[in-house]
């Protein structure tokens, strides 16, 4: 069965109310019932100091100096809360006793021989407070002195104040869940209007955001933190339709110049040379189009599960990769350190192969052949980094805050787009984020431009 969060919230608070108020309770009697005892007891060792020096031996048994005492109204009026008292020797025979005990006798226990130590008891139907007194004649103990004082009132006290409790607890548990419940369906309206308000948004209306109430509490900071992801999902819905139209058309382009020169070809015969040349044409588009669908894919596979981390020397990976790129590419590219001992970061090698030489394309496709391309390793502040330098045609401001975009190219002299796909920069820029590598970019118009790659200090 599912319970509501607010039932929830009510039945969590109502037991642990229930468990404070059956602790208060629990103490409330125990204090009362160590409050009654102790009173009690001080009565009863108040009669013993009271009766104790009233009592000697005559022809070797123990009797009372003032017989008649006992005969008090105050001894033989059991209904006036009496005090029971009964002399017994080491044995524990009784040798004399209040006439208010009748035909009853209070117990002994010879292994109870504390002073003023006091318990209860039963004495006939009666419960009585009990507590017994050394007699000593001569420095000699010659027997006891039990006094007891009834406990039947005390007991009736407990009793009705244990009842009562027990009564009250459940009704005030079943005020305290009510109320609880109240309070809680109270609390959570706020958040029942989001729920309400987030049902409401689709991807048709995702620019629709939750009105922020006051105070500043935690249903507010919930309530940016939505705005937040509602923002995030339609900045990222945004770049999805512009990625999916900007693939559409880039994929576009050369199926309807393959579909063009093929159609050209049907038209009419043509010379082996014109076949030739309309074939190296279909095929230019063929290679386009498999190398912008490489790298969407390379794209798409960028997160999708965790890279593994491996610690490689950034100088000897550096250098090898800048010598495998200047065989591979028939341009200059110079390697430079000023560092002379090893550098190790934590870093996924393929996906540092991968940035570096999109990077470095990037850099030969946008700088003059006579000039030479620069990779550099470094440390600084503990961190390390790898810079790629070009001495190229640079970029404006403008263009340096879209290079990172999907399908973007920069602008050659003519005013055209750069030949490309314009995926490379996004792909380091993916690659970059998963690695916790972080990208800086310098360039001037005309001077060139330098990314910076700088490692995470983990090592």
């Amino acid at each position: 069965m599912i319970v509501s969060y607010k039932e929830r919230i009510a039945r969590r608070l109502t037991l642990v109310t229930a468990l404070i108020v059956l602790i208060v309770f629990a103490i409330i009697y125990l204090v009362v019932d160590y409050t009654v005892i102790q009173s009690i007891d001080r009565e009863l060792k108040l009669e013993t100091d009271k009766h104790v020096g009233q009592i000697f031996l005559v022809n070797g048994e123990i009797r009372f100096v003032h017989k008649d005492e006992w005969l008090e109204q105050e001894h033989s009026q059991i209904q006036l809360n009496p005090i029971f008292i009964e002399i017994v020797d080491m044995q524990g025979n009784s040798m004399d006793r209040s006439p208010n005990l009748g035909e009853n006798h209070l117990s002994f226990y010879p292994d109870r021989r504390k002073n003023h130590e006091a318990w209860t008891l039963k004495t006939g139907s009666r419960e009585v407070r009990q507590m017994q007194i050394p007699l000593n004649h001569a420095g000699k103990q010659e027997g006891f002195m039990l006094v007891a004082k009834s406990f039947e009132d005390a007991r009736e006290l407990l009793t009705n104040l244990r009842n009562i409790l027990v009564i009250l607890y459940p009704g005030i548990l079943i005020s305290l869940f009510l109320a609880m419940r109240f309070l809680a369906g109270k609390s959570i309206q706020p958040i029942q209007k989001i729920i309400q308000k987030t049902n409401l948004i689709s991807q048709s209306n995702l620019n629709e955001r939750i009105a922020v109430a006051e105070p500043n509490d935690e249903i507010a900071q919930l309530t940016r933190s939505i705005n937040e992801l509602l923002a995030r999902l339609e900045q990222s819905l945004i770049r999805e339709k512009q990625f999916t139209s900007d693939a559409s058309h880039e994929l576009r382009t050369p199926l309807s110049v393959m579909r063009g020169t093929l159609e050209v070809l049907i038209r009419k015969p043509r010379t082996s040379e014109e076949y030739m040349e309309k074939i190296k044409m279909a095929l230019g588009s063929i290679d386009r189009m498999s190398e912008m669908i490489d790298q969407l894919l390379s794209l798409a596979r960028v997160g999708k599960g965790k890279m593994s981390r491996e610690e490689v020397e950034l100088v000897s990976f550096t250098q090898n990769f800048a010598q495998q790129s200047q065989r591979e590419s028939g341009r200059a590219i110079e390697f430079d350190t000023n560092l002379a001992i090893p550098l190790f970061t934590l870093v996924n090698e393929k996906s540092l192969q991968m940035i570096l030489n999109n990077l470095t394309q990037n850099a030969i496709k946008y700088s003059e052949p006579a000039t030479k391309i620069q990779l550099q390793v470094g440390s600084h502040e503990g961190a390390s980094f790898i810079v790629i330098r070009d001495h190229g045609k640079g970029m404006t401001k403008e263009s340096m805050d879209k290079i990172f975009d999907p399908f973007y190219r920069e602008m050659d002299d003519a005013g055209g787009a750069v030949q490309g796909t314009g995926l490379g920069l996004a792909i380091v820029r993916k690659l970059a984020l998963e690695s916790d590598i972080q990208v800086e970019v310098v360039s001037e118009k005309g001077k060139g431009s330098e990314f910076r790659l700088i490692f995470s200090p983990e090592i």
